[in-house]
């Protein structure tokens, strides 16, 4: 009797132990998604990697040089580069400066304007504002306090005013020790809103931003300080520009080493605007290096931080100096690349010739991708509630890879299997072999995946 009993005591633990963990794995309540566009980015979707697949931190490919401040009023250390679209046009506010062999400085620091209509080549007008050595022949916007660190945005808050549509941060020493608010009408002509700083705790010797948040309906501020003996990062959020509340330091995940990060280029992914995408420049005090790493935030203070630069210091040209790769603040989807994003950075600083920017290309979605390897392997996503019926990718599918995306069911079963993914795609439609069903609204993803990767997922 025993004997018999005790297999089927068993089996009907196994089958107990099989059902509490399968309940107890969609008790939890799924990651809404709704129909907007997610990025594996960070964990937040994921459920498990089996085999040769993982996350690859993914880095943009080297192109032109699109910027040289070779003008007298300009110079080697020029930077602290805002670039950002406004309709057809892009505009780009940076700090002129120039030093010496023995990084003394040459002339005063200068806050000028640059504007391109294809992100590639860039214009300097001759605005006839402000005087340099006799001549008004310049792109000077702004010669007083705060110049050091002005770093400008387009104001897209409705409630904005047109005489205040562009607005800036700036200011150290000169301004008391904070950041003072600046207001234009186009850019061009700028106002100190008031003289007594809005912002005054932190150390500010950076390029210090903010940003209208559409998603949130609030302004954003992000400005350095020191914090547990480093260079770090402090937010807070405002209604009006002026008054500034939640203060609070950033904070990552579990893990992130303790390292100084000298400006941050926090920005929302115009394509995906929950999230939040920083380039922040990890700096090495000794060797007075920099390179730009990448971290993201899906609520603006907590952020998963990657170790690896996303543009090595080996990257062309003249990066492996003091302070010479540097991510500028801004992306693009410029005219007639629907599947690039191009970003920005530094190169050639304190060095006898003039400072340039160089641009860099990502894949559309490409910071971060799943990656199936060569031995290949299997990613799941934690139950998601979405809406819609079309399930759109954006994959890669290298030659002798495989993709497939399974949908599972509140067992684990098979409930949908696409057919057989190749090439190359961008918020592609999946065609199906085994058609799921979408009328639960609550779906679990697996991909599996040989020389393939996965960047994003949209339900439509």
């Amino acid at each position: 009797m025993n004997v018999m009993f005790y297999p089927f005591k068993i089996l009907l633990t196994s089958a107990l132990l099989t059902f509490l963990v399968t309940a107890d794995l969609f008790s939890a309540e799924p990651v809404d998604v709704g129909n907007r566009l997610e990025l594996f980015v960070d964990s937040h979707l994921i459920d498990s990697i089996d085999g040769d697949a993982r996350q690859q931190l993914m880095k943009p490919e080297p192109k032109e040089v699109v910027f040289v401040t070779d003008q007298p009023w300009e110079g080697n250390t020029s930077g602290y580069y805002t670039l950002f679209q406004d309709g057809d046009l892009y505009r780009m506010i940076y700090r002129g400066w120039q030093h010496d062999e023995k990084m003394k400085a040459v002339h005063q620091e200068v806050t000028c304007y640059a504007e391109s209509t294809d992100g590639i080549h860039w214009v300097k007008p001759k605005l006839g504002l402000f005087e340099w050595n006799g001549s008004k022949e310049n792109n000077i916007v702004w010669l007083g306090p705060g110049r050091h660190n002005f770093t400008a945005f387009r104001d897209d808050n409705p409630a904005t005013s047109k005489s205040s549509r562009y607005k800036a941060f700036g200011g150290i020493g000169e301004l008391g020790g904070g950041l003072v608010p600046f207001a234009s009408p186009d850019c061009v002509n700028w106002k100190m809103i008031q003289e007594k700083p809005v912002i005054t705790h932190g150390a500010f010797d950076s390029q210090n931003l903010a940003f209208w948040d559409a998603d949130r309906g609030e302004y954003r501020a992000y400005w350095r300080y020191f914090g547990d003996g480093v260079r770090s990062v402090r937010t807070a959020t405002s209604q009006d520009f002026i008054t500034w509340e939640n203060e609070a330091d950033l904070t990552y995940t579990e893990g992130t080493p303790n390292e100084h990060l000298y400006t941050n280029a926090i920005q929302k992914y115009f394509r995906a605007p929950h999230l939040f995408i920083g380039f922040p420049t990890r700096y090495e005090p000794k060797s007075q290096q920099v390179e730009p790493i990448l971290m993201t935030s899906r609520d603006g203070q907590t952020f998963h931080r990657y170790a690896e630069p996303v543009i090595p210091r080996t990257a062309p040209k003249d990066r492996n100096r003091n302070r010479s790769n540097y991510m500028t603040w801004g992306m693009f989807q410029l005219p007639n690349q629907p599947k690039e994003i191009s970003v920005y950075a530094t190169e050639n600083y304190y060095e006898p010739t003039p400072g340039r920017v160089r641009r860099f290309v990502y894949r559309v979605d490409g910071f971060v991708a799943l990656r199936g390897g060569t031995d290949g392997g299997a990613v799941t996503t934690k139950p998601l509630r979405f809406t819609g019926e079309r399930l759109l990718l954006n994959y890669v599918v290298r030659p002798g890879g495989t993709l497939t995306v399974e949908v599972l069911g509140e067992s684990g079963e098979v409930t949908g299997k696409s057919k057989p993914l190749t090439g190359d795609a961008v918020d592609a439609p999946i065609a199906w072999e085994q058609a799921p069903d979408w009328t639960l609204g609550v779906a679990q993803l697996r991909f599996t995946m040989k020389n393939a990767d996965v960047y994003s997922l949209r339900f439509q």
